[in-house]
C-alpha cells in the first residue's frame, strides 16, 4: 500500500504528487480517520471511498496515523498522512487530527468534506469554527445511537447540548436506517430536509455472496450442541462482559460461544472467563478480517452492545440466514430484525432476560429465507451512488446565492444560547410524521 501513500515533506511541505490518480475529478470529497485500527466506522468509510474512486471521483483520506491492518482493505486510495512525529500520537488522536486536517483542506480545496462518524464530529465543528465561510460543506454520518442512555442524566443534559451545537454547525446529516431520521433531527434540533437516510454499506457484493455460503455451510454442519457467535471491539460499548454471564446463566453443556474482535478490554474477559470456568466454552478469537469464516462456525448470533446505529455485524449475520438475539441498543433494531420474527430483542444490560434467550434460542428461523434479502439493502454498490447524488445536493444547495440579511444557520457567536438550553422561539415540539417536511423544525432565527 505504500505507493498510495502520500506523506508531507518536512522541507518542502509538498505532497509528492501520483499521475495514476485524478486530481480535477469533480467533485472532491475529503474523508479523514485516526487510523487504519479495527473499527466499524473505519471499515465502512474506506469501502465508501473505495466505490467512490471506483465511480471516477477524487477522494482522498487524511489519516493521522497509518497504524492498523484496514488499510489492506483498499489499497488504492489515495491517504494523506500526517508526519510521524518522534512520540505517538494515539493518545491524543482527535487533537492531532483538528491540526493536520485544517492543513489538509487549505492544501487540498476540497469540494466536501465528509464526516465518518459520531466520534469524529468534534473535528467538523473545529473545522467550521476556524476556516467559517471558508470551509467547504460537511455531510456527518451518524452511526451511533444518540439517546446514549448509558451516559449518567447530568452529563447527558451537556451530552444534548453538543447535539445541538452539531446541528447549527454541520450542514447535513446521514442516517443509516429510516428509524434514525427522526431521532436526528430532534437531538439536533433541524429540519427534517437536513437529514438524509442511506442505509449503511457495511457490505460488498462479495462479502454477501460469501456470507450467505457460510450460512448454507453452518446449517449443513450442525453439531449436537448450539454454537453462539458475537463480534466486535472489545470496549465496553459492546458488554461482552455482561454477554459473558448471561452465557454462563443460560447455555448447556455442550454450547459455544466465539467472540471475534480485539480491545483494551479483552484481558478483564479473559479473567472473567478463567473465574466462571468456562474456558472450553468460550472462546476470544481476536481480530479477524475475514468474518464470513467465522460466520461458518456459528449458528445464533449474540449482541450484547450498550448502544449503537445499525450494527454491521446484525447485518452480516442476517445475510448468513442466521437468527439474532440482540439488546434494544438502537432505534432501527426492531425493524433490522422485522420486528423480532428475526431474533430476539431484550433490554440493553438486562443479563437475566438475555440469558433467558440464550436458554430458549434455536438455530432454526424464518431469518434463513429473509435474512439475505434484508441484508442485500445494505450494499456499497447501493450506498455508494446514493452518498454521490447527496453530495451534489449538498454543494448544489450551499452554492445558492444567500439573500441580503439572512443566513441558513445561526452566526457561531450565537452559540451561547444554545450552551444555555434555550429553545427557539420557532422551534416546533410537534415532531412531524417521517418524511413530513411541510410541517419539520424550522431552522433557528437570525
Amino acid at each position: 500500500m505504500s505507493d498510495q501513500i502520500e506523506r508531507v515533506s518536512s522541507t518542502a511541505g509538498q505532497f509528492p504528487l501520483q499521475a495514476h490518480h485524478p486530481v480535477n475529478t469533480y467533485p472532491k470529497i475529503l474523508t479523514y480517520l485516526h487510523s487504519f485500527e479495527p473499527g466499524g466506522v473505519e471499515r465502512v468509510a474506506l469501502r465508501l471511498c473505495a466505490e467512490w474512486s471506483r465511480l471516477g471521483m477524487d477522494c482522498p483520506v487524511a489519516m493521522g496515523r497509518i497504524d492498523g491492518p484496514q488499510g489492506a482493505t483498499a489499497p488504492g486510495l489515495r491517504y494523506l498522512v500526517a508526519p510521524r512525529p518522534f512520540f505517538s500520537t494515539a493518545h491524543f488522536e482527535t487533537l492531532w487530527m483538528m491540526g493536520w486536517l485544517l492543513w489538509v483542506i487549505r492544501r487540498e480545496k476540497p469540494d466536501l468534506i465528509f464526516c465518518p462518524g459520531n466520534s469524529y464530529t468534534i473535528v467538523a465543528v473545529v473545522m467550521k469554527l476556524l476556516l467559517r465561510s471558508a470551509c467547504p460543506p460537511i455531510v456527518a454520518k451518524i452511526s451511533n445511537d444518540l439517546e446514549r442512555t448509558d451516559i449518567p442524566q447530568p452529563v447527558r443534559g451537556l451530552y444534548r447540548t453538543w447535539c445541538r451545537v452539531q446541528g447549527c454547525l454541520i450542514d447535513h446529516f446521514v442516517g443509516l436506517a429510516e428509524p434514525m431520521r427522526r431521532e436526528i433531527a430532534e437531538a439536533m434540533r433541524i429540519a427534517f430536509a437536513k437529514v438524509s437516510i442511506i442505509n449503511d454499506p457495511a457490505l460488498s457484493a462479495k462479502e454477501l455472496s460469501l456470507l450467505h455460503a457460510a450460512g448454507t455451510e453452518a446449517r449443513s454442519s450442525r453439531p449436537s450442541g448450539r454454537r453462539f457467535l458475537a463480534a466486535g471491539r472489545c470496549v465496553a460499548q459492546k458488554n461482552f462482559a455482561l454477554l459473558i454471564e448471561a452465557f454462563h446463566e443460560g447455555s448447556g453443556s455442550d454450547d459455544i460461544l466465539i467472540i471475534v474482535g480485539d480491545g483494551p478490554e479483552r484481558p478483564n474477559l479473559e479473567k472473567q472467563i478463567v473465574q466462571r470456568g468456562l474456558q472450553e466454552r468460550i472462546l476470544l478469537a481476536g481480530h479477524q478480517q475475514d468474518m464470513w469464516r467465522w460466520f461458518a462456525r456459528g449458528d445464533i448470533f449474540l449482541l450484547s452492545s450498550n448502544y449503537e446505529g445499525v450494527p454491521a455485524v446484525v447485518i452480516e449475520a442476517l445475510a448468513c440466514g442466521m437468527p439474532v438475539i440482540a439488546t434494544e441498543c438502537s432505534v432501527s433494531i426492531r425493524s433490522l430484525l422485522a420486528h423480532q420474527r428475526d431474533g430476539s430483542i431484550v433490554p440493553v444490560r438486562d443479563r437475566s432476560k438475555l440469558a433467558k434467550a440464550i436458554r430458549a434460542a434455536s438455530p432454526c428461523s424464518d431469518s434463513i429465507f429473509r435474512g439475505p434479502a434484508v441484508a442485500a439493502q445494505f450494499c456499497v454498490a447501493r450506498s455508494g451512488p446514493e452518498y454521490l447524488a447527496l453530495f451534489r445536493g449538498v454543494l448544489a444547495e450551499a452554492r445558492k446565492p444567500k439573500l441580503q440579511g439572512l443566513r441558513s444557520r445561526p452566526r457561531i457567536d450565537s452559540l451561547h444560547q444554545l450552551i444555555l438550553n434555550t429553545p427557539s422561539a420557532t422551534f416546533s415540539n410537534v415532531s412531524p410524521a417521517v418524511g413530513d417536511e411541510s410541517v419539520a423544525p424550522k431552522e433557528l432565527p437570525v
